[in-house]
């Protein structure tokens, strides 16, 4: 095997941690002696050890000796004391020869000082291995740690011709069974997902992640003015699954009428007679709300292009037609005046799934605030 074969079994036991690690990494580790794997782990919850420590905790449970091994690792070791001990000491403690490192770690806590002290012991360390891969799983954690700000992903499902419904509201279902599995790990890929009230009323959606053993995201439904329906499956279930309404509203009898039911209030200033979505995902930030899915309707996904809180879009592409003038599309609003003035994608990426495709893209102009 290779460098690059061995950090593609790590890379395979980081996703291991999808959901259940945010907002820290997903990342993975394996011990090779001899062109051969003699250990293998990965962070496998928030607070637990990391991967590099449970690949040593494997070779221990077999009593293999790795001194003198590679260790592969799909993101640069940590150096810090945090929730867990530095996974350094671990590396320089059982006698490590080589470690090849996938990406660095921009977190400030680390940033290079892994490897320097890994360095300074005596340890070869060759970085970049397969890394535009390693740096593509951890898209969010990189975003987030950098910026204290929620990664946002826009996704919708739509026809060939840009329908994301019949004319009659009819929408269910565009895509096929692939393509709404794999929506299923997005929700549990993110921390929280993200609807308009619109959505609510329209669909009652439960907005859960349908995957054994998997992890149900915040629900936060964006409603201005409070017409989220009381009887509604979000909010009957907001003691179950955490409910957050944002609104501008200042109706205390309706805001209890929510809490009572188990509702999260966020109040956020007005912004064109709206929730401030620049301000909300400043306070979901704070909040350790690393990863937000927006699955809301064509309003809500233009006012967040404006806001310039999306840092990627996933279009769900079916090969239908659905036609019709007054037929709804993925974003609405007024729409840019003219073809220079587009939100401009980049880095497009293009998975078949069954019948239908994804284009998954990040927006070239993130920061642009109309």
């Amino acid at each position: 095997m290779e460098h690059c074969d061995f950090m593609r079994e790590a890379l395979s036991l980081a996703e291991k941690g999808i959901g259940h690690v945010n907002p820290n990494p997903m990342v993975g580790a394996v011990i090779v002696r001899s062109g051969q794997i003699i250990g293998r782990g990965w962070h496998k919850k928030y607070g637990q050890l990391h991967a590099e420590r449970n690949a040593f905790a494997d070779c221990d449970s077999r009593a293999v000796d790795c001194h003198g091994a590679d260790m592969y690792v799909t993101l640069e070791p940590c150096c810090h004391y945090g929730k867990t001990p530095p996974c350094t000491e671990a590396i320089i403690e059982h006698g490590i020869k080589r470690v090849f490192i996938g990406s660095s770690d921009c977190n400030p806590l680390v940033a290079g000082k892994g490897v320097n002290v890994l360095r300074e012991h005596g340890i070869e360390v060759i970085e970049g291995i397969l890394k535009d891969e390693c740096d593509e799983l951890n898209e969010i954690f990189f975003h987030y740690i950098t910026t204290g700000l929620p990664f946002v992903t826009m996704k919708y499902a739509m026809t060939i011709d840009g329908k994301t419904a019949c004319f009659t509201g009819a929408s269910k279902w565009i895509t096929g069974a692939a393509a709404r599995e794999h929506v299923m790990y997005q929700r549990l890929r993110h921390t929280a997902i993200m609807v308009g009230v619109g959505t609510v009323i329209a669909d009652d959606p439960m907005l859960t992640c349908r995957i054994e053993n998997g992890r149900d995201p915040i629900r936060i439904v964006c409603d201005s003015h409070l017409r989220t329906p009381i009887n509604s499956n979000i909010v009957r279930t907001a003691k179950d699954t955490p409910v957050i309404i944002a609104t501008i509203s200042d109706d205390n009898e309706k805001i209890a009428e929510y809490e009572n039911c188990g509702c999260r209030i966020i109040r956020t200033s007005s912004k064109n007679g709206h929730v401030d979505l620049n301000e909300l995902t400043a306070i979901l930030g704070k909040e350790k709300i690393d990863s937000i899915l927006l699955e809301g309707g064509g309003e809500l996904n233009w006012s967040a292009l404006q806001s310039g809180i999306v840092s990627k879009v996933q279009a769900y592409v079916a090969p239908k037609i659905f036609g019709g003038k007054t037929a709804a599309s993925p974003v609405m609003g007024e729409g840019v005046p003219s073809p220079d003035m587009a939100f401009f994608l980049e880095n497009s990426k293009i998975t078949h799934l069954g019948d239908d495709i994804l284009i998954e893209s990040r927006l070239k102009n993130v920061y642009r605030n109309n």
